[in-house]
């Protein structure tokens, strides 16, 4: 089967992606499966700002500024978003530590997404 990925401009997940000055969402989709990979970070702490005025910025888990996290999709009346109660696990790497880490997460956001997409298209389950 062939698989389609869109890319779109808003997160897919996490309470406080409104803060995340990175946000990545795609949406896979093979047959009638549809799966959401979302990466988020750098997050700024609204309670924070550095000696200049300049915002800081929180770690957004446990060890991590960045994190990658896959989902299959419901549709939510206009678009096919992630459903968080139904996550997906998988192999690449999924979280990076230091906030200069934007590059990597990005690298790793589309690993996911080749990840997912090459099991739905030989018909495996994600």
């Amino acid at each position: 089967m062939s698989v389609k990925i869109t890319y779109r401009g808003w997160a897919g997940h996490f309470i406080c992606c409104d803060r995340c000055l990175f946000r990545l969402n795609t949406l896979i989709e093979c047959g009638r499966s549809k799966v959401v990979v979302s990466t988020v970070g750098a997050m700024v702490d609204i309670h924070k700002t550095d000696a200049n005025g300049k915002c800081v910025f929180d770690a957004i888990g446990h060890d991590r500024y960045y994190e990658t996290m896959a989902f299959y999709a419901k549709y939510d009346g206009e678009f096919w978003d992630a459903d968080v109660s139904r996550q997906i696990n998988f192999g690449s790497p999924w979280r990076w530590p230091k906030l200069a880490d934007e590059l990597k997460a990005q690298a790793g956001h589309e690993k996911v997404v080749a990840e997912i997409a090459g099991k739905m298209e030989r018909g495996e389950k994600p």
